[in-house]
């Protein structure tokens, strides 16, 4: 029999297991190593060009084939990812290793948040949801500054120890997932995903090609129908993608104004616990509109990157914090609403292709900032 209470609490701890990592300050991690921040930019739009690659197949294989499935694969990614850095030496098998990290992040992106969803539409609870994002946003704070605290500990033990370590935490995490239950929503779209199964290999595969070509094809007519949605996307990722450089390049210009790097860890920890601070007062601000908390959010991030050119420990840390607070509220009350909007059967699939516009506005700004950064 399902339980809710067990599906949420298992879509938790996988989370949050997922989140831990003793490589958390990868940034510091490949500067320490030599990496100029140029090249860690050119690295982090690997990662992107990846995720724009594969983010919407990875979500339509989501709504076709299984949540659950696709959230095992995203931990395989994981693991391969952290095995290839054990034996990088150069930025090539770096590049490398963002290319499973961004799968790992294309396969989980969607596929657990509309799991979510739509276990809690199962039983007539979807207005818990917000709620719900809220508190993974809180887990996924708490997991990144745990991590980035562990920054001294990677250092420590070496690179090496630490991205072999990462790659057991989702082996564990792996079998937690395996404790989650798949939810079908739509019986119509299961069936018609069955039928007329092809026995030989190429029918299947053509099959598969067809019925993703149709699926990707129906969430784009939905986007058009949908421009509120569409606009949320963009509006979103945008203000997103300026507070994840911040908080990216921080770890590396902290240490270059002085800031030891055993404090370094605590300092991110600090302002990871902003994002904590936004992700619970959005949760009291329902009655007020989103364009007005958009536009105090924008202004809070944009606070963050100026203070940061103060060239002063405190107020660079603060400017991260505020940044965090108000990318995390943000995201919360943007997140409900698209999902409120989201057919079921297409649900994974478009939280993919929002993830996909915030890749794209990353590709776009990650070498722009790693340039603004290191002259600044």
């Amino acid at each position: 029999m399902f339980k809710i209470k067990k599906q949420i609490n298992l879509l938790y701890i996988t989370s949050m297991l997922g989140n831990l990592s003793v490589t958390g300050a990868w940034v510091a991690i490949l500067a320490v190593r030599g990496f100029s921040l140029v090249e860690i930019g050119i690295a982090e739009t690997v990662f992107h060009i990846t995720s724009l690659i594969f983010e919407i197949p990875s979500g339509i294989l989501a709504d076709r084939y299984g949540r659950k499935r696709m959230l095992m694969v995203s931990h395989i990614m994981a693991v391969i990812g952290n095995l290839i850095m054990v034996f990088s030496k150069g930025l090539g098998l770096v590049c490398l290793s963002f290319v499973f990290h961004a799968l790992n992040y294309n396969f989980a992106s969607g596929s657990g948040d509309a799991l979510a969803y739509d276990s809690l539409k199962s039983v007539n609870e979807e207005d818990k949801y917000e709620a719900y994002f809220s508190n993974q946003m809180i887990i996924y704070r708490i997991g990144s500054g745990i991590s980035t605290l562990c920054a001294g500990m990677a250092f420590w033990m070496g690179y090496q120890m630490a991205y072999f370590v990462s790659a057991l935490t989702h082996v564990v995490t792996m079998v937690v997932t395996s404790g989650l239950v798949e939810i079908k929503i739509d019986e119509k779209t299961q069936e018609k995903n069955s039928e007329g199964n092809p026995t030989n290999a190429i029918g299947i595969i053509c099959q598969m090609i067809s019925g993703m070509a149709k699926h990707f094809i129906e969430s784009i007519r939905f986007l058009k129908r949908n421009g509120r949605a569409t606009r949320l996307m963009f509006a979103n990722s945008f203000v997103g993608a300026i507070d994840v450089l911040l908080l990216f390049f921080l770890q590396a210009k902290l240490t270059s104004v002085g800031l030891a790097d055993w404090r370094l860890g605590i300092a991110l920890l600090i302002m990871e616990l902003g994002g904590i601070v936004g992700s619970r007062i959005i949760l009291k601000a329902k009655a007020v509109r989103y364009i007005k908390i958009y536009m105090m959010c924008g202004l809070g991030v944009g606070a963050g990157v100026l203070l940061e050119h103060s060239g002063l420990i405190v107020i660079m840390v603060l400017g991260g914090v505020l940044s965090a607070m108000a990318d995390d509220a943000l995201q919360v009350r943007t997140d409900a609403l698209l999902q409120d909007m989201f057919p079921s059967e297409q649900r994974a699939t478009l939280i993919s292709m929002s993830s996909f516009t915030f890749s794209v506005i990353m590709i776009v700004l990650s070498p722009l900032a790693g340039y603004f950064f290191s002259i600044w």
